[in-house]
Formats: C-alpha cells, sequence, structure tokens
C-alpha cells in the first residue's frame, strides 16, 4: 500500500475521530453509549485473559500449602525429629455444607518452617484462622460451629496462605501429636509445598468441553462489541450524506464513519478497562458457587491484554466497512428509507454448513483416538454460531414481511420491523448466540456426565454420615461417647480387621467386621443375635475365608512376618458354633465377607489392631443435625474425621469445568442484559422524534408502548427458535464426536430458553420509564 493512501487513511479516520468528540451533546452521547456498549465487552474479554493467571495463582498457593514433606500419606511413624521438622495433623470438617480446612501444628525444631500465611505457629489451644472464618465465628450464624473449635483466635491467615477471600481455614497449635504419628491423620514434615508432581493428562472429552466453554462464552461478547460500534447508525447517515453534499466521495465517507467507530471503540477500551479494574475489586468480596479470588489474583497476561487492545478497534472499523458496503450515501440522504433489497441466503448458510464440515471428520473420535483438533473445534463452533448473527436477519426479514394487519400497536410494530429488520435482529444476535451454545453445552455435560459420575454404593437412605476413628482411639470408648449424640437418630459402631491361619509369615487370611448385634443386622440377615456369637458371611469369590472360618478353628489377630517388628500374634479359638448368613441388599459395607463378630467372642486386646467407623442416621426433626454429631465427634477426639454421604460422586476436573461453565455464564448473561439494555435505550433516543411526533398526533401512550414490546417480542421468538435448531444441531454433532448417543436434555432446552426470554422481557420493562419520557412534546425540539 503506498504511502498516499496510508496518509489518506489516516486523515479520513481522524477527521471521524474528531467528529465524534466536537459532534456536540448528540455526538457526545453516542460516543459515550458506544463506549459503555464496548467497554462492557471488554471488561469481560480482559476477566477471560485473567482466569489462566487466576487459575495458575490458585494452584500455586494450593500447591505451596500442600504438607507433603517427609514420607506424607506413608508410613513415617518412625521417623525422627530435627531442627527443621513439625507435625501436623488433617482436621478439615464442614459446616451447613460449607468446607473448612483445618490444620493441627505442633513443631519439634527451632527452624521448623510455619505454613505459608502464618508469621510465628500458634501456641497449643490457640488458632490463627481466615479473615472468613473469623468473620463466621463472630456472627450468630456460627455459633454452633464455635463449639467445635475451641481455640482463642490470635490473629488471621495471610493472602499467601488462601486460595481465595471466600476460604474458610484455620491453624491450630497442638502438643502430644508425636505419640499419635501415623503417616496419614498425622504426619511429620519439614516444609510446606507439594514438590514437582507429575502432570495429569486430561481426558480428551475434558480438553472438548473446556474448548467448547471457552467459544461458547466468549462468543456472545464478541457479538455485542460488534452491535455496540453500530450504535447511532440512522442518525450517522444523515451526517455522512452532509458529507457528500460538501464534496466527500463515498468511499471517504466511509472511511470517517470508520474513524468515528474507533473512536467509540477507543473509549470503550479506556471505559472496558475502568470497568474491569472496579469488577476486579468487587470479585474479592463475591463469591460465585464457592469459588472466590482476590483481586490480584485477575491480573491478564499482558499478551492477551494487548491482543484485546489491538483487536476490539480494528474490529470495530472493519464491522463499521462491512456494515456500509450496500448502503448509498448521496448528499441528499442515504438509500436506506427506502424498502431494502432482500437479503440473499446461500451465503448465509455456507457459515453453518462449513462449522459442521470442520466437525464432521471428528465425528465418532471418542476419548481413545487421542485428542481432538482444537483448531478445527473452535473454527467449527464459532463458525456455527456466528451463522446465528447472519441467518437471523433474513428470517425476520422473511417472517415479518408475510405479516398482516392488526391492532395499532401491532402495525407500528410490524411496519418498523420491516422498515429496519436488521436493527432489531442485531440486538438479539448476542441473546441467541449466547441461548445456542447453552443448549449445546447442557447436552453435552447430560450425555458425558455419567463417564465422570461414579456411584459410591452408599445407601443416603440407611446412613448420612460416617465417622472414621484414629487407630488409637479406643473403638470402645467412642462408641459409648458417641451411642446418642444430638442429632443422631441411630449409630452403629463397626471395625474391620484380619485373621491369619498362622501367627508367622501367614499365606492366608480372612476378613473379620466386629460390631454389636443392632450394628451386624445393617449388614447381614440375623434373626437370633447375641454377645458373644461369630456368623460367617459367604463369598464365592473368597474361598479361604469360608476355609478359615470353621467351627473351631485357631486363627491369629496381628501376624508377624520375617524381617519386620513382631506383630501381636494374638490367638482366636472359633466357636463351636458358627452361624452362615447372608448379606443385607441394602447393606452398609457393600461387599463385606468373612467373619462377623461380637465383641464378646473376642480374645483381650484384639481391640488394637482394629480400624474402625461409626454409621449414623441422623435425625431430620433437629436442625444441623450433621454439624451436631460433627460437633460431639470432636469432643471426643478432634483427629475423628467425618463424611457426608452420597450416592454418588463426580471426577475433579469434570466438576471443576462445569463450576467454571456456571461462573462464566453468570457474567456473561450480567453483560447480556447490560448490553441489552444499552442497545434498547440508544434505538429509543434514535426514535425520539418520531415518538413525540406520534404522541402529538393523538397516538396513546399505551398503544406506543405496546408497539415497542412486539419489536421486541418477534426478533427474539424468532431469534430463540433459530438458537434452539443451531444449538440442538451443535449438541448433536458435540455428542457424536465423543461417542456418545445423542439425547436431548429438554429441560435444560427449555430452561435456557426460558432464561434468554426473561432477560428480554426485564430490559423492555426497564426501558419502559426512558420510553415515556422520550415521547413528552420536549422531543419534537430541534438544535
Amino acid at each position: 500500500m503506498s504511502s498516499p493512501v496510508v496518509r489518506q487513511w489516516y486523515r479520513d479516520l481522524a477527521m471521524g475521530v474528531r467528529f465524534t468528540f466536537t459532534g456536540g451533546r448528540e455526538g457526545w452521547v453516542r460516543a459515550l453509549l458506544t463506549a459503555v456498549g464496548v467497554g462492557l465487552g471488554v471488561a469481560l474479554l480482559l476477566l477471560t485473559a485473567a482466569i489462566p493467571n487466576a487459575l495458575a495463582t490458585r494452584g500455586a498457593r494450593e500447591e505451596a500449602r500442600q504438607d507433603r514433606g517427609i514420607g506424607y500419606l506413608e508410613d513415617n511413624s518412625r521417623s525422627k525429629p530435627t531442627d527443621r521438622s513439625l507435625l501436623v495433623a488433617d482436621t478439615d470438617t464442614e459446616y451447613r455444607h460449607q468446607e473448612i480446612r483445618g490444620k493441627l501444628l505442633e513443631p519439634e525444631g527451632v527452624d521448623a518452617p510455619p505454613p505459608p500465611g502464618l508469621g510465628k505457629f500458634p501456641a497449643p489451644g490457640e488458632m490463627v484462622v481466615s479473615p472468613a472464618l473469623a468473620e463466621l465465628l463472630k456472627s450468630d450464624a456460627g455459633e454452633l460451629l464455635r463449639g467445635r473449635l475451641p481455640y482463642k483466635t490470635v490473629g488471621t491467615i495471610g493472602e499467601t496462605g488462601l486460595i481465595g477471600p471466600g476460604e474458610l481455614a484455620y491453624y491450630a497449635g497442638a502438643d502430644g501429636l508425636a505419640q499419635r504419628l501415623d503417616g496419614s491423620v498425622v504426619a511429620r514434615i519439614d516444609r510446606f509445598g507439594a514438590g514437582e508432581q507429575p502432570a495429569e493428562e486430561m481426558d480428551p472429552i475434558l480438553l472438548l468441553l473446556t474448548l467448547v466453554v471457552f467459544v461458547v462464552l466468549l462468543m456472545p461478547v464478541a457479538v455485542f462489541i460488534a452491535t455496540a460500534v453500530r450504535f447511532g447508525g440512522e442518525r450517522r447517515d444523515r451526517r455522512l450524506a452532509a458529507l457528500r453534499l460538501v464534496g466527500s466521495d463515498g468511499r471517504m465517507t466511509r472511511r470517517i464513519a470508520a474513524g468515528e467507530a474507533l473512536a467509540g471503540a477507543v473509549l470503550g477500551l479506556l471505559f472496558g478497562t475502568g470497568f474491569f479494574l472496579l469488577g476486579r475489586e468487587v470479585a474479592g468480596s463475591v463469591e460465585v458457587l464457592d469459588v472466590s479470588v482476590f483481586p490480584s489474583y485477575l491480573d491478564p497476561s499482558p499478551g492477551l491484554a494487548l491482543l484485546v487492545a489491538l483487536a476490539v478497534p480494528a474490529a470495530a472499523v472493519l464491522v463499521t466497512l462491512f456494515a456500509l458496503r450496500g448502503v448509498v450515501i448521496e448528499p441528499l440522504g442515504v438509500v436506506r428509507t427506502a424498502k431494502p433489497a432482500r437479503r440473499r441466503l446461500w451465503w448465509r448458510l455456507l457459515l453453518p454448513l462449513g462449522g459442521l464440515a470442520l466437525l464432521y471428520p471428528m465425528v465418532g473420535q471418542g476419548s481413545e483416538n487421542g485428542e481432538f483438533n482444537e483448531y478445527m473445534v473452535t473454527g467449527g463452533v464459532v463458525l456455527l454460531l456466528v451463522g446465528i448473527t447472519a441467518l437471523l436477519p433474513w428470517v425476520v426479514e422473511a417472517f415479518v414481511a408475510r405479516l398482516g394487519s392488526g391492532a395499532v400497536s401491532w402495525q407500528l410494530a410490524v411496519r418498523r420491523l420491516q422498515l429496519s429488520s436488521g436493527s432489531a435482529a442485531r440486538m438479539v444476535n448476542g441473546i441467541a448466540v449466547a441461548v445456542a451454545g447453552a443448549i449445546a453445552l447442557q447436552m453435552l455435560f447430560a450425555g458425558v456426565e455419567n463417564r465422570f459420575t461414579e456411584t459410591t454404593g452408599k445407601d443416603t437412605t440407611r446412613a448420612q454420615m460416617e465417622l472414621t476413628l484414629p487407630d488409637d482411639l479406643s473403638v470402645s470408648v467412642a462408641g459409648k461417647e458417641l451411642k446418642g449424640p444430638k442429632g443422631a437418630e441411630a449409630t452403629a459402631v463397626l471395625s474391620a480387621t484380619e485373621v491369619s491361619a498362622t501367627a508367622k509369615d501367614p499365606e492366608e487370611w480372612a476378613a473379620v467386621t466386629v460390631g454389636d448385634c443392632a450394628a451386624l443386622r445393617e449388614l447381614a440377615k440375623i434373626s437370633a443375635c447375641r454377645d458373644g456369637d461369630v456368623f460367617v458371611l459367604g463369598d464365592r469369590r473368597d474361598p479361604t475365608a469360608t476355609k478359615l472360618a470353621a467351627a473351631g478353628n485357631t486363627v491369629y489377630f496381628g501376624a508377624s512376618y520375617s524381617g519386620e517388628e513382631p506383630g501381636a500374634e494374638l490367638a482366636w479359638k472359633l466357636p463351636d458354633e458358627l452361624t452362615k448368613v447372608s448379606e443385607r441388599a441394602d447393606t452398609l459395607r457393600p461387599g463385606t465377607a468373612g467373619m462377623l463378630a461380637t465383641p464378646g467372642a473376642l480374645p483381650a486386646k484384639a481391640e488394637a489392631g482394629f480400624s474402625s467407623s461409626i454409621y449414623v442416621r441422623t435425625d431430620p426433626r433437629v436442625p444441623d443435625a450433621l454439624d451436631e454429631v460433627r460437633n460431639a465427634a470432636v469432643a471426643v477426639d478432634p483427629l475423628i474425621r467425618t463424611w457426608e454421604w452420597t450416592s454418588t460422586r463426580r471426577v475433579d476436573q469434570f466438576a471443576d469445568i462445569r463450576t467454571g461453565l456456571l461462573v462464566g455464564a453468570s457474567a456473561v448473561l450480567v453483560l447480556i442484559g447490560a448490553s441489552l439494555l444499552v442497545s434498547q435505550l440508544e434505538q429509543l433516543r434514535e426514535r425520539r422524534k418520531l415518538l413525540s411526533a406520534l404522541v402529538a398526533f393523538g397516538t396513546r401512550r399505551r398503544t406506543l408502548g405496546l408497539s415497542v414490546l412486539w419489536q421486541t417480542a418477534i426478533p427474539i421468538t424468532l431469534g430463540l427458535v433459530l438458537a434452539s435448531t443451531v444449538g440442538l444441531t451443535l449438541g448433536a454433532v458435540l455428542l457424536k464426536m465423543t461417542g456418545f448417543p445423542v439425547a436431548v436434555d429438554w429441560p435444560s432446552v427449555l430452561s435456557m430458553t426460558g432464561i434468554g426470554a426473561g432477560i428480554v422481557v426485564l430490559v423492555t420493562m426497564l426501558s419502559m420509564p426512558p420510553l415515556v419520557r422520550l415521547m413528552r412534546p420536549e422531543g419534537l425540539r430541534t438544535e
């Protein structure tokens, strides 16, 4: 491109920029509306650009506080204290379904490192808490929790020790942990931090989900930005006609119009930066779906921020030039006020067809044939969603052209849509793209959910909580203390251990489950039972257990192995009478086999090697029954671990992606509502004189209000129908790609469509007060 052409472009664009800021009050209002619309989109783009850094920072903070020093999760009970060692006990808990991270700390050496966020170790009986936990404990809502954490609060955890401002966490001082060292609940470490961990490979289907989530969330943003730079189109065209009158040619006029759009886009970048900085500060006090971040986490990478700063102004210029390609600007007006030529359909169909062509080669690939081609996936999804913005103007035009007569409000709305169906379609494009993407994602999530959801085998109607006792806690003592805590309707204490055929170097073992008669009846069908009885729960898959469980046979607890410390080698002669029983269909412990013994049948000191749990059925009449049971457990021993039962468990990565989608969708919905409102107000401002003239000629305000409703309802209905069609098609193709059968999640489809329609109705209602003000006679005034 020659330098004179570059200089000409520069002069014309600069003239458009000057017109934006020197066009009086009208120019400033138009520029501000454009800037607000673009700014909202830019803010969300910057937020998206900050997500990788936020996730990386959260992950780094989580890794930095991990207590995996000397053989954590291994048997380090024989490790020796050093100048840098400390003992740490895991006391995580929950309160009203909110997770609380808890640790007991006991430094052993003078150089023992405190965890991140702490300047020094709390003394025994003291604790350091996160700001969110401190606030909860001080409030009335934390009254029940205060009884579970009987420590004196002496400080707060710093930001470096937390993954978010809403996290509930505490570190408490303790002593005597060395006697309870077991490598699982209590461990000896010499540093915090996980060290280098092998990278976990992600399932190809999860990668596909992540990629589609990002595309679906960002596409509405791009559509809204493209719509915002075209605000004030009709008034701009009249200004362009005036430029033609003073000698400007058609190309120069379009470049000047692009300069005006460029000015609005640059101003929108400034607004968007301000919105982002404001939103980043607000994010520190907001928690969405149990996810919170510190403002410092939301720091966009320079490369992505630069890409946004260059792409938005460039898109504004290109969109303006593209929009004016078919507009004839003459000195005496713009040939848009006449009936426009019919839109062509063929090239609009090429976009979705091209998207399907990109996705089709990956149909049936599944997760066994490597990763999906990310470029083809992105291109295919983008083309399908962009196809909505291309098809919707044609659909609206073709539909309204066939509408007939009706009430006055109906006729006003239909005539307006017939003359400017493009403006109505542009306002709906963003919501249609968002709904289509949401429907496709819901279908994909629903289709693959079973792959990433495991059945735990736990019957939540039989028990709602399980308490795991530390190995050194006497099960008989704990069983008595927790026999009937507040909030528990019934409890069952069960212990598991093994017996062997010989006392030394055994080769045959059998499982033994110990509990009183009531507890054993939770596992098997037992009629008569008294303390001292032993039952045999047969399992064809384990003939060894059946062989050892013979009446009068002698078996051994705590067998010894060569080269290791000797075990208890405690002999147990089985009773002369053993009763065979069968497992209950709704057993508390699926897969239990071997022998079921009551405590009176066992030799003394056999309890030392038990692994014990207490199963709790909560009382539905007691408020906060789960937390009442947790409080009772902590009162017995703070190292008792509690688990709330669930019937299913999701893979963490799948759950994280779904949470990310819901958080991102919440932000996009806010953007959709705000952008639609700005767009609606801009269109009403454009028609101020027309509305005032109609009122002056006697048109009722109610009629005009209904006409505005019709002008919104018709395009949004068509847009949602088109969005549902494209969304179902995209969802079906994505499911075919993953190898799962195509199934439509109709409740999700209807809910997404309803949310989209509800946003439009809400925006229309909010625009009614400005509409009433614009219908005053003052709107006929001309400056």
